[in-house]
């Protein structure tokens, strides 16, 4: 198969995760855990996927067997792994969840020495494929560390900022040395993307304010297209240069907060594909996030586009 035939590829981490079964219940608890495949790039793609699309993550993982199993579950959601590379010497990281609270999870990520995902090379995917795929989609988080902070600034260059380059600001603390670096970093990808999408939190990271009018100001002065600035309850607020409405979110009880910010993206990436206008396509997201976040997993939840027209037709 040839790269140029994907819709979609995403760039950045990728676990095996592990989410408690009991609400309110801390890690030093009894707890049962579910299994399934995670890290926000990879999720994407596999929202992606649920939703027509061919979409391929560039990530890596070990050679042991919890490396076998995200390549299998890969494969049976219909995403192409051909750019998922093996690392010989580190391990898969494994992330745990406990539902304390359910809306915002306690996260343990286990990604010591090195995670294989943040050995991303030049060359393991060529500059031809990251130009010509219809949507790029780089997680903030994909360049924490070198060599892929190296590696992904290469692919954004490569690909000249064409429409539609999306970094996800998707700022994580407990992967960044320390807050300065990961402003500096992602705050410099803005200048090679066409749209950015990010919470009040990850906006004060990349642009320098959580005031989401402020925000997307910043974004859309730095040449973003379409900045997507999520307010939580408050709904999601969509602007470009021409435009700007808050779409409200979508109720729902919530049952693991985890994974909802990456269905909302997999839809966008569908909106945007299908040519919609923003606030359709928002609309959208908001109701494939509000899915997720109705159910305990991340990957295995993401939904159909049936399930998302149902929900949106209950709601009209």
């Amino acid at each position: 198969m040839s790269p140029t035939v994907l819709d979609v590829l995403t760039v950045g981490r990728v676990s095996v995760d592990l989410y408690a079964d009991e609400p309110g219940a801390p890690f030093s608890g009894p707890q049962r855990f579910a299994k399934s495949v995670g890290g926000t790039a990879t999720n994407v793609a596999v929202a992606a996927a649920r939703l027509g699309h061919r979409a391929a993550v560039w990530t890596k993982v070990g050679t042991e067997p919890f490396g076998d199993y995200v390549i299998a579950k890969l494969e049976e959601f219909g995403v192409d792994t051909r750019f998922v590379g093996r690392d010989e010497r580190l391990r898969t990281p494994l992330a745990f969840a406990a539902l304390t609270p359910p809306e915002d999870p306690e996260l343990l990520f286990y990604r010591e020495p090195a995670a294989p995902d943040m050995q991303l090379q030049p060359g393991e995917v060529d500059d031809r494929a990251v130009r010509d795929v219809g949507v790029l989609w780089v997680a903030g988080s994909a360049m924490a560390e070198e060599p892929a902070r190296t590696t992904v600034q290469g692919a954004l260059a490569a690909r000249g900022r064409k429409a539609p380059t999306v970094l996800d600001l998707d700022y994580r603390p407990t992967l960044w040395a320390g807050e300065a670096e990961a402003s500096e970093v992602i705050g410099a990808a803005i200048d090679h993307v066409t749209v950015a999408v990010g919470n009040r939190a990850e906006c004060q990271v990349a642009v320098g304010t959580d005031d989401p009018d402020a925000a997307a100001d910043a974004l859309l002065g730095r040449g973003v297209e379409l900045a997507v600035v999520k307010r939580g309850g408050d709904g999601v607020l969509v602007a470009t240069a021409g435009e700007r409405m808050l779409v409200p979110p979508r109720p729902v009880d919530v049952v693991c907060g985890l994974g909802a910010g990456d269905a909302f993206g997999g839809a966008l990436v569908h909106g945007m594909l299908s040519g919609w206008p923003p606030t359709r396509i928002i609309e959208y997201a908001n109701a494939a996030g509000a899915i997720v976040a109705g159910r305990l997993l991340c990957a295995d939840a993401m939904p159909t586009a049936a399930e998302i027209d149902d929900l949106l037709a209950v709601h009209r």
